[in-house]
């Protein structure tokens, strides 16, 4: 590991001078973990560094001897001398690496020069005190109308993304990024365990819709080392939180989080630690509430930055009780569900409106959405309870057929393909014409498309109201627009 290498030759703590601090030998290796004696004033995560200046991280404290985590097997035998060096494990931090692809230590994985920054944080930091944070109330735009509308998510708030396999999960982090486009928001994305192959299309995804430069991408591929894996969302978030204590906003996309449980589960049992719940130890879940608590908006006192996480996690089956799922659940601010059967109907991005829910909710709306908004989700439910009962051949009285009409076209709006957003100007629009029963007459198969149609002829009306999104949209700016919606039906889609 060259960056920590190097940090370690920049310091007091030379193997010299750590060796008449504390010093032990090498008793037995093997599945990566190194057991040493003496090292008698370790402390838990401290880096170690061996004779042949390789290093590796104390993990298990017990009497007589010392068990430590192994980042390169292979250079380490029985009888070497190992030496602590006072310090944790640590991350370069700084704006040199925005548009970079870095392991959890800083080493470049992008083929690029070494990362040019003399700046380190601890990869564990406490988390800020709640005396120093805000009340989460600013908006994330996601550029995804089943978010913003139903599930909203605010700057600070910690909001789980989960479901099941190969159900959009990191398409909707991504698309969060995305959409961060010209906007003075950071990103980081932590890939843990992931393919490389999968590493390489965000990566490609970022760079086609010119955002990288605004992203610092933290990757522990599959192939990488238990360790590795296990340190790479710490490792995000610092680099995260020295952009927040800068006064900048940053949102940090965990994927997956799931993963991460799976490498400190099989870091503890190496550890021969007692196996608890579905074989997990016994401080998982503090594993994962002390990284979460990082998340937070911080006052105007301590900068105003905020650090807002979204971590994934996959279920099998649709299963929200397994261990991992619920842990996560309990620690966040709401979840994002992603519905198996949903996404295989072509309901995507696949957002599950009943099992969905942000504990923020409104405070993280724009005015204007939040007002017309309000009775979505229940007329969604209104509308599912409904569609089942005709599945069954029921019949239904007016007010219940234009229920679920309008219900239909609900649907096909909350439709976006992969990477395709809206601004917040755009989902009042769709609100508004929806509300006004303006897509009701329209064929439910055209409604997606004519929405998209009609942004453009929007944005090109010379007479077009302006809609200021941090009020509450009054009765001139909504029937300017849907007389600018006739106008478009009139002069594209007559027959309609």
């Amino acid at each position: 590991m060259s960056i920590i290498e190097e940090f370690l030759r920049k310091t007091k703590h030379s193997p010299f001078i750590a060796k008449s601090y504390t010093s032990g030998t090498i008793l037995r290796v093997g599945d990566g973990i190194a057991w040493a004696d003496g090292l008698s004033m370790v402390g838990y995560w401290e880096i170690v560094q061996f004779e042949n200046g390789k290093i590796g991280i104390v993990s298990e404290l017990r009497r007589g001897e010392v068990g430590i985590l192994l980042l390169d097997e292979q250079d380490v035998d029985v009888g070497m001398k190992v030496y602590g060096t006072g310090r944790e494990p640590e991350v370069p931090v700084g704006e040199s690496l925005l548009g970079r692809v870095i392991d959890p230590f800083g080493n470049p994985l992008d083929g690029g020069s070494p990362v040019a920054t003399s700046e380190y944080l601890p990869m564990e930091r406490p988390a800020p005190p709640i005396s120093w944070r805000a009340k989460v109330n600013e908006p994330v735009e996601t550029g995804i109308y089943s978010i913003d509308l139903l599930v909203p998510i605010g700057h600070g708030q910690r909001e789980l993304i989960l479901g099941d396999r190969a159900t959009g999960k990191t398409t909707v982090g991504v698309d969060i990024l995305i959409n961060q486009k010209g906007k003075d928001v950071i990103g980081v994305y932590v890939s843990i365990g992931q393919k490389e192959s999968d590493l390489s299309s965000v990566v490609e995804t970022f760079t086609e819709h010119g955002v990288m430069d605004q992203i610092v991408i933290v990757a522990a591929p599959a192939a990488y080392s238990p360790v590795l894996r296990f340190m790479a969302p710490y490792a995000g978030t610092s680099i995260g939180e020295w952009f927040m204590y800068r006064g900048k906003k940053v949102i940090v996309v965990y994927d997956d989080l799931s993963k991460h449980a799976v490498s400190y589960r099989e870091i503890s049992l190496l550890l021969r630690r007692p196996p608890g719940r579905e074989a997990y130890p016994g401080d998982i879940f503090y594993t994962h509430s002390r990284l979460l608590e990082r998340a937070a908006k911080l006052n105007a006192k301590h900068g105003g930055g905020s650090l807002t996480a979204l971590p994934i996690c996959e279920t099998q089956l649709g299963d929200f009780s397994a261990y991992i799922p619920t842990n996560l659940v309990s620690i966040t601010d709401g979840q994002i569900y992603l519905d198996a059967n949903l996404f295989n109907s072509g309901r995507r991005p696949a957002v599950h409106p009943g099992l969905s829910v942000s504990r923020v909710g409104g405070s993280a709306q724009y005015k204007a959405i939040k007002k017309l908004a309000g009775k979505l989700r229940v007329d969604l439910a209104r509308y599912e309870e409904l569609a089942t009962f005709v599945q069954f051949g029921g019949k239904l009285d007016e007010k219940s057929e234009k229920m679920l009409i309008r219900g239909r076209r609900t649907v096909q709006v909350l439709k976006q393909k992969a990477h395709q957003l809206v601004t917040p100007e755009e989902e009042v629009i769709a609100l508004i014409l929806l509300s006004e029963g303006l897509l009701d007459e329209i064929k439910e198969d055209k409604v997606n498309d004519m929405l998209w149609d009609f942004y453009q002829y929007f944005k090109a009306d010379n007479d077009k109201p302006q809609i200021d999104i941090h009020k509450e949209i009054d009765e001139n700016t909504k029937q300017a627009i849907i007389n600018i919606w006739k106008k478009f039906i009139g002069d594209f889609y007559a027959g309609t």
